[in-house]
């Protein structure tokens, strides 16, 4: 650690709201840490990439395509369609763009992200490097890794919206960022936690969505409960197989970071990748299913990924390899599935 008493100064900033914040992206996690931020009482910054949903929000305090029915308190945003703007303003970035855009965008910015403390709530990969985000952020546009945090579930937007109790995980290395952030969103209704297994933390938000595929996958193919659990059950190992091989650090996979966001992603109905896996199993190509939902499934973007990254693991993957040959192979799911079932237990 380079200056701990400057760490210590900047936590102790973000608990007295004297560091701004802004989110980078409109759609619903987005929105739902907005709403979040705000009922805190605190002003937020907030890019939303189509102007003409900026002007909407600030008129009708609610976005028109992401959990609208959530009222927004839009006197404590500054809202713009102007990336550089936000983040020019802003001491802390939550990032929230859907991965398959997030370089894309990141690629607007005229000046660098590394004296930013920027946390990811993106559950998914960089397309363009096949990195976790936290790993794009250090390794291609140099942020150092004790300024980069994590946000994940287990939790959905649709819900956090309508107010149920809802549970989210702060990763960061440095503990007093951690604790800082996890104060910043905690409400009435969200309890959170921290951890410092920012690399296993996210990689588990990325594997959740591949395996929430193959529960899609599996219930369109007629597949009942009985099997869902079981896959569940294989899933959870497999994922604590492959985090152990790819970054080694003493972690309980039971905790709600890992096992309850999976569950939660591979259950719901609220679940875009459990969503876009049924249409897969129903018979539809990807490129269909890709273009019949609203919201991004990180999931095949993740899927690639982890068959990339395990090459150089040779980590036992049933799931993820099944996954791939759907996907990324053209194989019949009946065909994968009817294979799969025999190296399940």
């Amino acid at each position: 650690m380079k200056n701990p008493s400057k760490k210590s100064t900047i936590s102790n900033l973000i608990l007295k709201s004297k560091l701004k914040v802004a989110v980078l992206g409109g759609g619903s996690w987005g929105t739902a840490l907005i709403k979040i931020l705000t009922e805190n009482k605190r002003k937020v910054g907030w890019y939303i990439r189509n102007p003409e949903n900026v002007d909407f929000v600030k008129k009708h305090r609610h976005n028109p395509n992401y959990l609208s029915a959530a009222n927004l308190k839009t006197k404590r945003l500054k809202i713009s369609s102007d990336i550089n703007h936000v983040v020019s303003e802003a001491d802390v970035l939550i990032l929230t763009i859907p991965s398959a855009f997030l370089s894309s965008e990141l690629e607007k910015l005229n000046k660098s992200l590394n004296d930013k403390i920027i946390f990811s709530a993106v559950k998914g990969v960089v397309p363009e490097s096949m990195l976790i985000v936290g790993e794009h952020l250090n390794k291609k546009l140099n942020v150092p890794l004790d300024k980069i945090g994590v946000i994940v579930g287990p939790s959905h937007a649709e819900e956090i919206a309508m107010e149920r109790l809802s549970y989210l995980t702060i990763a960061c290395i440095e503990n007093k960022l951690a604790r800082a952030m996890a104060a910043m969103l905690k409400t009435k209704y969200i309890r959170t936690t921290i951890s410092n297994d920012i690399m296993g933390t996210e990689y588990a938000s990325m594997l959740k969505n591949i395996y929430a595929i193959a529960s899609g996958i599996a219930n369109a193919l007629g597949y009942g409960d009985n099997f869902q659990s079981v896959l569940m059950s294989n899933a959870i190992r497999e994922m604590k197989r492959f985090i152990k091989d790819v970054y080694k650090m003493k972690r309980n996979i039971n905790n709600s970071a890992y096992l309850g966001d999976l569950l939660v992603t591979g259950y719901s109905a609220f679940s875009r990748n459990r969503s876009f896996g049924r249409m897969i199993g129903k018979g539809y190509s990807v490129k269909t299913a890709q273009m019949e939902m609203r919201m991004v499934a990180e999931g095949y973007y993740a899927t690639q990924c982890a068959k990339t990254i395990n090459q150089n693991y040779s980590t036992r993957v049933p799931i993820i390899d099944a996954v791939f040959s759907i996907l990324y192979l053209g194989k019949t799911p009946e065909k994968i599935f009817k294979k799969l079932v025999k190296k399940l237990d």
